[in-house]
């Protein structure tokens, strides 16, 4: 009678573990608090968000201009790895290849490829033949050249712009991340 208890309560075990293994997860049981919840509250701590304007950790280290291409966002970095500005930016129709870079040239006033007066022209990379490097237009816009024009200018304001030539001078490290 044991033997025929014990099979019983068995195939009652694997019944039960192929039912929960098949369950969906809308009915299945919801995980307890861990032991590294808060005391007294039953809550889990919650986990620190990440700021957004936090410089990409995948930039490398020391000083450098890091430009994020998904963010449109430029950074500052000093060389204790600590962001002295960041701002958004408004990229023309070529952009550079992720990757690192060395200011190679820099222009303080010229007309950019749409036209448009241009200041503070900080040159790093070169792609299918395009100058590729940051820029201010001298009336303020942002505004992005005509995306049907072959163009490699990464717009910022005016004062963006002045803190990127005095920040990079020739030979500075610039990073581009995706």
């Amino acid at each position: 009678m044991a033997a025929l208890t014990a099979a019983a309560v068995a195939v009652v075990g694997l019944l039960a573990y192929q039912a929960s293994a098949n369950a969906p997860d809308s009915v299945a049981p919801k995980p307890k608090a861990s032991s590294s919840a808060s005391a007294g509250t039953g809550h889990a701590k919650p986990k620190p968000k990440k700021d957004p304007l936090a410089v990409p950790a995948s930039s490398g280290t020391g000083m450098r201009v890091v430009y994020a291409l998904g963010d449109r966002r430029v950074w500052l970095v000093d060389a204790k790895d600590k962001s002295t500005r960041t701002f958004k930016v408004m990229p023309s129709a070529v952009s550079a290849v992720p990757g690192t870079y060395q200011v190679t040239s820099r222009s303080g006033t010229v007309t950019g490829s749409d036209g448009v007066p241009i200041e503070h022209v900080v040159r790093f990379a070169t792609t299918d033949d395009v100058a590729i490097g940051f820029s201010a237009a001298q009336d303020g816009s942002m505004e992005s050249p005509d995306p049907t024009l072959k163009a490699g200018g990464v717009r910022m304001s005016r004062a963006d712009g002045n803190a990127v030539w005095t920040f990079a001078t020739v030979g500075a490290k610039v990073v581009v991340v995706p």
